[in-house]
């Protein structure tokens, strides 16, 4: 598929009530997912902090640089960080509606509770494009926001797990994803990482040894979707162990892992509190480690990495853009008897329980956890759903709905 017209996103609507409503309205996420292009689309005047140039003007005199035609778009703010306080003066000054727009790659002051802006300049994360987008359904209610409410909505699809694979490895970055394809978009990917390995983490605190990073940026590709404990990624890598904790913390702020925290209560004991660890978009991992289609459709392990990170890619991005978006965790009991891929928090008291399947006849079995856990949590449980590959919703077991992974977009 290849197209030059701007393809609607979920973030326009939202982006637009929130500069509506408020003097500014940061936009924070990974690199080339869409942000600028959405933002661009709102606002009066651009000053991109890529260009030479405008980054001189702008660390030279941030304040005489934001005067002008409003509102105004501040894209890459974390190339001149000194233009965020510029921006909060400004907002302090005149806090009238619909000012500035500030895209960013990257965490840092604008994450930290302690930033006095805080308060002032609302966020909005944004992600790469979800299937939902790709076939133009965001003008309506989306299943995920149905199931979140309690209803199970059923849906039919003509995917398969070959398509599946496809859609995860094609990525949700725009220009790979509606411009190129086969050898072109996989060369795009690698190019993204080698852009991460070697010039990004510069901009979160930089690192001596690039390769040492990729090779730790592999033991995590290898991984994506999975609870692995610190020493096996040391090991992978060959690094040491702060090393290790240093290359997080920099693929973290660069949006290129995300961590799915684990779900506890105290009605449920003994529970894993390990996060999982994801790579942000399931395209990265084909960009890191080469993939095709057929490389993971014959790896069984793979396979199952691949389509939990997808379809988590998925609901991550839908929830961002949420007005109170819901919380994702994942979980798993110690003895590794009953896990999780998903639990959603809606509020206090409300959840949401996931599972999700590479296979296309899911049976009574494979819905075991989703079971268990309505048993233990009982009516907090608002829907319990196990994702397959096959064509068809129906009910697999006691309150528990088995639907294909394209109801997301459907």
């Amino acid at each position: 598929m290849v197209t030059d017209a701007y393809l609607p996103r979920a973030a326009d609507a939202v982006l637009s009530e929130l500069l509506s409503s408020h003097p500014a309205v940061t936009v924070t996420g990974p690199r080339a997912t869409g942000k600028t292009t959405t933002a661009a689309r709102l606002v009066q005047r651009q000053l991109r902090l890529a260009n030479p140039a405008v980054r001189t003007a702008v660390q030279a005199d941030p304040v005489t640089a934001l005067v002008g035609p409003e509102p105004v778009l501040v894209d890459e703010w974390q190339l001149v960080p000194d233009v965020l306080s510029a921006i909060k003066e400004e907002v302090d000054a005149r806090p009238r509606r619909g000012r500035f727009v500030v895209t960013g790659s990257a965490r840092g002051e604008l994450d930290s509770p302690m930033w006095p802006g805080t308060g002032r300049l609302v966020p909005m994360r944004m992600y790469g494009l979800t299937e939902r987008e790709i076939e133009r359904r965001v003008d309506r209610s989306s299943w995920l926001a149905s199931v979140l409410s309690g209803e199970v909505v059923p849906a039919d699809t003509d995917d398969t797990l070959r398509t599946y694979v496809e859609r995860a490895l094609a990525s949700g970055f725009p220009e790979a994803r509606l411009q190129l394809a086969g050898n072109a978009r996989l060369r795009w990917l690698s190019a993204y990482v080698e852009q991460v390995v070697m010039r990004d983490v510069d901009l979160v605190g930089g690192v001596k040894d690039p390769f040492r990073l990729r090779r730790y940026l592999e033991a995590l590709a290898l991984n994506t979707a999975g609870v692995v404990d610190d020493v096996t990624l040391i090991q992978a890598a060959g690094v040491a162990k702060e090393t290790a904790r240093r290359f997080e913390r920099l693929l973290t702020n660069l949006y290129v892992i995300e961590p799915l925290p684990a779900w506890t209560s105290n009605r449920l004991k003994r529970l894993v509190l390990a996060p999982k660890r994801f790579l942000v978009d399931t395209g990265l991992v084909a960009g890191v480690l080469g993939l095709t289609t057929e490389e993971v459709m014959l790896d069984g392990n793979l396979l199952g990495r691949i389509l939990e990170t997808f379809v988590v890619g998925q609901v991550r991005a839908e929830l961002a853009l949420m007005a109170a978006p819901p919380r994702m965790h994942h979980l798993r009991t110690e003895s590794g008897r009953h896990e999780i891929d998903l639990v959603i928090e809606i509020g206090a008291r409300r959840l949401v329980a996931i599972e999700i399947k590479a296979t296309s006849a899911p049976s009574a079995n494979d819905a075991r956890h989703l079971v268990w856990f309505r048993e233990q949590m009982g009516a907090s449980v608002r829907a319990a759903v196990l994702l397959h590959t096959g064509p068809t919703t129906f009910p697999i077991a006691d309150g528990v709905w088995a639907v294909p992974i394209a109801a997301l977009w459907s």
